[in-house]
């Protein structure tokens, strides 16, 4: 198991922020940094564990379409791998292009980024191929809290008297 840290690394923080910054109406439903307990014991290996991975929420109709930015991404030296729509595309492998993503989470609502640790704090533009967003959203991109740590409930099985669970 990774062990979790407390806190993302600038490189992935930059991330949310400077999307909000450029499209400071999208949503963030999806948005992530660290991993709840729910995410720690479904993938132990997670780069979120250290702070080096960030979801991004897929929405194009306020601007984030993340079908584009996972092809641009490929081009950051900053990028370990990425995942979206059930496709995965890493550094390592990079000669295979785009595989088949067969993990239990498909990425359909958002863009998974893994930063190779080399980059943990290298802020620079993520975004590069658009234009630089307004000064004062700027601004109140960097003021904005991290996304909350997601909740995940695991519902009792209610299938047979086998699986019931006591009151």
């Amino acid at each position: 198991m990774k062990p979790v840290i407390g806190k993302a690394t600038p490189a992935a923080a930059a991330v949310l922020k400077q999307a909000t910054a450029l499209y400071p109406k999208r949503k963030k439903t999806s948005d992530g940094l660290l991993p709840s307990k729910a995410h720690q014991l479904q993938n132990p290996n997670s780069d979120h564990n250290t702070g080096l991975a960030v979801d991004l929420t897929h929405d194009p109709e306020n601007g984030v379409d993340c079908a584009i930015i996972f092809e641009k991404l490929k081009e950051d030296q900053r990028i370990n791998y990425i995942i979206f729509k059930s496709k995965i595309w890493s550094r390592a492998r990079r000669k295979e292009g785009n595989r088949k993503f067969t993990g239990n989470n498909p990425h359909n609502k958002h863009l998974h980024i893994s930063i190779d640790s080399a980059y943990a704090n290298d802020t620079s533009p993520w975004f590069w191929w658009l234009n630089q967003p307004k000064l004062i959203n700027q601004v109140l991109a960097k003021i904005q809290p991290a996304p909350a740590k997601k909740i995940t409930t695991v519902s009792k099985c209610t299938c047979c008297e086998v699986h019931r669970v006591a009151p």
